[in-house]
């Protein structure tokens, strides 16, 4: 009798320190909070679910939360999640178009990052490519074929901080070359990036219906390239020679470009080099380290027919 007593007492002990190890493991579980307004478009989309699998492999509960192109529900979403009392949030915005949100997160001490946020208003950390010297590389790579001269559209959207840092600098190379005249800059609302700059292409290329009246088409990303490219071909003026670059190198993007067609370069970004510094970043400093800068750059590679596969 007396053995079995012990016996039950033991197996009682075991359950019991098992039990309380899975909650300790619960509640030392990290929650992590990922909000953006552009998880439409395809990079935001892989820099998000490459997070969210090293998030996985950290232990950590991560929670992604897409407003669809809403900058005053992302607000309203960011304090939400601050009274959830998460470990830390990730923003895919300008932090500078969220104030209220990201007050409420630093008052609260949670620490708040960016992925490829473009400012660090607030934020502990962001990491991103260089949207400068991309901007540079693809609008210098069009001056350098239209050999100085030509007409060019610019496709952009400022309210997103990368992005407007790559058409002002684009412009200013652009302006920088007297023979270089911008023929439009068209503001490409997201969700729906590639129809929008298709539909605004068709326009210019109506309006514009000479050859030689439309020599370049820049474009801030991929998608909006790839919707003029579209809107090229559909108009049967492929055969002018204009020529359209963008930034990104998602797959349609390189698949245009190894064809040959008038997509001739776009910039490779490292977006599960982003999203694998960020995770690793994050974790050092819920461990208690102090990040020595507040932007990490992650190298970009230029794209043409001679890489793109």
């Amino acid at each position: 009798m007396v053995r079995g007593v012990r016996f039950l007492l033991a197996v009682g002990l075991v359950l019991s320190l098992l039990f309380a190890g899975s909650a300790t493991a619960q509640d030392d579980e990290k929650v992590v909070a990922v909000l953006t307004p552009y998880l439409a478009s395809a990079t935001t989309q892989i820099m998000v679910e490459q997070f969210e699998a090293y998030g996985n492999t950290k232990g950590w509960k991560v929670n992604v939360i897409d407003t669809a192109g809403d900058l005053a529900a992302l607000d309203s979403r960011i304090q939400d999640v601050v009274t959830q009392n998460v470990d830390a949030i990730v923003i895919s915005a300008n932090p500078e178009l969220v104030p209220a949100g990201i007050e409420s997160a630093n008052g609260a001490g949670i620490p708040v990052f960016g992925m490829d946020a473009g400012s660090t208003l607030g934020l502990e950390l962001d990491v991103t490519s260089n949207n400068y010297q991309m901007a540079a590389a693809t609008a210098s790579y069009i001056v350098d074929r239209l050999e100085g001269v030509g007409r060019v559209v610019m496709f952009v959207h400022p309210p997103y901080a990368p992005v407007q840092k790559r058409g002002v600098i684009a412009q200013s190379i652009f302006d920088n070359t007297p023979d270089i005249e911008i023929v439009d800059q068209v503001f490409v609302a997201v969700p729906g990036p590639i129809e929008n700059a298709r539909n605004a292409m068709e326009n210019l290329l109506t309006a514009n219906p000479e050859p030689g009246s439309i020599n370049a088409v820049w474009a801030a990303w991929d998608e909006p390239a790839i919707g003029a490219l579209q809107a090229i071909q559909a108009a049967g003026r492929e055969n002018e020679g204009i020529v359209i670059v963008g930034i990104d190198a998602i797959g349609p993007a390189r698949e245009a470009i190894a064809e040959g067609s008038n997509f001739e370069a776009t910039i490779a970004q490292d977006f599960v080099g982003i999203a694998q510094t960020l995770a690793d970043s994050i974790e050092q400093h819920l461990g208690g380290a102090v990040l020595p800068q507040k932007t990490l750059y992650v190298p970009a590679t230029l794209v043409n027919q001679s890489n793109a596969q």
